[in-house]
C-alpha cells in the first residue's frame, strides 16, 4: 500500500468511513458535565480525518472532546444537557481554555 493509502485511514475504521459518536462518547461527555460547573459546548466541523466533534469547556478551562453524530447530534446533545452550544469555526475557543492548557503545560 502506498503512503497516501495509509494516511487516508488515520482515525477512521479502515474502510474509508469515519467513526461517529458512540454511547461511550456520550457517557463521557455527560460525566464531564455532571462533575464540573459552567460547562459550554463548542461544535467542531468534520474534517478529512475526524467526524464532527463536540468540545466541552468547564468554567476553569478544563476541556474534553468527543465525536458526535454530526452538527445536529451536537445540537441535540447540548439542548438535552441544557448547556450553551457555539460553533467553534465562528466564535473560536474561549481564552480560559488556552489559559488552562498553558497552566498544565508548565506542570
Amino acid at each position: 500500500m502506498g503512503m497516501f493509502g495509509r494516511l487516508g485511514r488515520r482515525g477512521g475504521r479502515g474502510d474509508g468511513r469515519l467513526r461517529t459518536g458512540t454511547s461511550d462518547d456520550a457517557r463521557h461527555l455527560e460525566q464531564f458535565i455532571s462533575t464540573r460547573t459552567g460547562v459550554e459546548a463548542y461544535v467542531e466541523p468534520r474534517t478529512t480525518v475526524t467526524d464532527t466533534t463536540i468540545l466541552l469547556v468547564a468554567h476553569d478551562g478544563e476541556w474534553t472532546r468527543r465525536r458526535v453524530d454530526g452538527p445536529r447530534g451536537a445540537s441535540d446533545f447540548a439542548r438535552k444537557q441544557s448547556i450553551p452550544l457555539y460553533d467553534a469555526a465562528v466564535v473560536g475557543y474561549p481564552q480560559r481554555m488556552r489559559d488552562y492548557n498553558q497552566r498544565n503545560k508548565r506542570r
